[in-house]
Parts: structure tokens; sequence; C-alpha cells
């Protein structure tokens, strides 16, 4: 229990940002499986699609501290070799 006016706060902030931080990342997840089922399923234009909307939503929760920067760099490089070789075997 909090003994301060400003550790209360702190507490209630606390439980929203992290609720807000879970839903944004379970977003990140849904939508990297979304793009490597494409790929896995040869649709490239549906992976083009989803990759441009994965590489935002990455850089938005980086720019809004749910991620850091450097993981939102690494997955987007990782998704970005994935869709090279199978857009070039279309």
């Amino acid at each position: 229990m909090a003994n301060t006016k400003s550790a209360a706060k702190r507490a209630r902030q606390s439980v929203v940002r992290t609720a807000r931080n879970s839903s944004v990342l379970t977003g990140l997840k849904n939508q990297q499986k979304k793009f490597r089922k494409a790929i896995a399923d040869g649709n490239i234009d549906a992976a083009k699609a989803d990759y441009r909307t994965v590489v935002s939503a990455l850089d938005k929760a980086a720019k809004r501290g749910v991620i850091h920067k450097n993981v939102a760099n690494r997955r987007k490089s990782q998704i970005g070799r994935a869709l090279k070789p199978a857009a070039a075997a279309a």
C-alpha cells in the first residue's frame, strides 16, 4: 500500500501503463505472426502489405518506449530478410 499521495498516483499510473503496453505488445506479436504466415503461404502481396504495417507498429512502439529502439530495428531487419527471398522467388 502506498504511503503518500504521489506514490498512490504512481501506482495507479503503473497499472494503466502496464495494461496499455501489454496491449501494444500483443498487437505487435499478432502482426508479426500474420506476416510470417503470409510468407509461409507464399502470398507475397499480403506479405508486403503486412511488412509495412509491422514496421510502422514497431517504430511507434519504440517511439513510445514500449520496446527498445534496438529491438525494433532488429525485428525490422529480421522481417526484411524474410521478405527479400520470398519476393525474389515470386
